[in-house]
């Protein structure tokens, strides 16, 4: 686990995304944590998140981290960055993000409750269809429907495994 802004590389690439979204995309540094040829990169936020927050975002990063030791490091980066298209149709790195955030969601069950849950949807609807990830998934619909069945699939009730409860 490394510091982003500690690395001349994430920073070029925090430059290179504002470029390519037209300013969409200004937080990649300051807040999105990024698994990157077997390292996790951490935003300055990483040291105010709580040990709960914590634990629900490495469980997101611990899939992409064996995406890559299913894909390898170049298949994996090919996914992510081309089919179909880079920008605005990222089917790729869609389903990459999908699997991520179907384990955030779970995650999120398990420690704070269904509803704490639901109230991801906004915000991952957000990312996909928005510039956060170059509008990769550009039809809200679809992502509202991979969402309803990710939450059916949730147990019914989940009383927290950290602590917290629904």
């Amino acid at each position: 686990m490394r510091r982003k802004r500690d690395s001349s590389f994430q920073r070029a690439i925090h430059v290179a995304l504002a470029v390519l979204t037209l300013g969409g995309q200004r937080e990649y540094l300051t807040r999105y944590h990024t698994v990157l040829f077997g390292t996790l990169w951490v935003p300055d936020t990483w040291e105010s998140l709580a040990d709960a927050d914590r634990y629900v975002l490495l469980r997101h990063e611990r899939v992409h981290l064996r995406q890559r030791r299913r894909l390898g490091d170049v298949l994996l980066a090919f996914v992510y960055l081309v089919p179909f298209f880079p920008i605005a149709l990222a089917y790729g790195r869609a389903r990459l993000e999908w699997e991520a955030y179907a384990e955030t969601i779970r995650a999120t069950a398990e420690v704070y409750g269904a509803a704490a849950a639901e109230g991801l949807r906004a915000g991952i609807v957000a990312r996909f269809v928005g510039p956060a990830y170059a509008w990769m998934w550009p039809f809200p619909r679809a992502v509202h429907r991979w969402f309803d069945e990710v939450m059916r699939a949730l147990p019914r009730e989940r009383s927290g495994r950290l602590g917290a409860s629904a």
